[in-house]
This record gives C-alpha cells, sequence and structure tokens, in this order.
C-alpha cells in the first residue's frame, strides 16, 4: 500500500479491525451471559466495610483535613525543586542570581508557613 491513498487505507483497514473486534467482545458477552441472572436478597443495598450502613448519606467533613493536604502538598513540591537546585548549584555559572531566586522562592512559602501559624491553621483542635 503505497501512494497517497495507502496511508488512509492502512487507516480504513484498522478502523474495520477495532469496529470488529468491538461488536464480536459484546456478541460474546451477550451470547456467554446468564439470562436470568440471580438475585439473592440484600444484593443491591449498600456495602460499607462489611457493616450494614446506618444512618443519612451524607456526613460532614472538617476542612481542616484539606488545609493539612494542601499544606503537605506545598511543601512537598517546595522540597521537589529545592533539591535539584541543591545539587547543580555548586557548578560553574550559578552565581548569586541563582541563590536570590532560591531565596525569593524560599521567603515566599515562609510568607505562607506564617500566615498559616499566625492564623492558628496548623493547630489540631
Amino acid at each position: 500500500m503505497t501512494g497517497y491513498l495507502g496511508s488512509y487505507a492502512t487507516l480504513g483497514l484498522l478502523l474495520l479491525v477495532s469496529v470488529l473486534f468491538f461488536v464480536t467482545a459484546f456478541s460474546a458477552n451477550r451470547v456467554l451471559r446468564p439470562a436470568r441472572p440471580a438475585d439473592p436478597f440484600g444484593k443491591r443495598t449498600s456495602y460499607e466495610c462489611g457493616l450494614d450502613p446506618v444512618g443519612a448519606d451524607w456526613a460532614q467533613m472538617q476542612i481542616r483535613y484539606y488545609v493539612y493536604a494542601y499544606l503537605y502538598v506545598l511543601f512537598a513540591v517546595e522540597a521537589v525543586f529545592l533539591f535539584p537546585w541543591a545539587v547543580v548549584f555548586d557548578r560553574p555559572g550559578f552565581g548569586l542570581v541563582t541563590v536570590v531566586e532560591m531565596a525569593v522562592f524560599v521567603a515566599v512559602l515562609a510568607l505562607g508557613i506564617l500566615y498559616a501559624w499566625r492564623r492558628n491553621i496548623l493547630r489540631w483542635t
């Protein structure tokens, strides 16, 4: 299959094979599935860790869990940026500008942790 339309013929053949595979899979599913599946008592009820569900389906979540997760991600990203910088810092071409850039980066993160500390976000109640 060469020429201008050869690549389209390959694409068409691939699409035909994929459609045939799709139809074959769904046909096999229809043929092999049970006609009347068993429906024992309690099969369609909610299941949670082996316990019967009790109470309402809505529960309030404390926002502090999300705040802690967000702060963890923030400082994990800081560590991800600090390690490569520390590895290549002593190479030629990294001078005072690089130190100032990293100092600004760490200062912004320090302001964030200071803000969280002053607002008592980090205190577990």
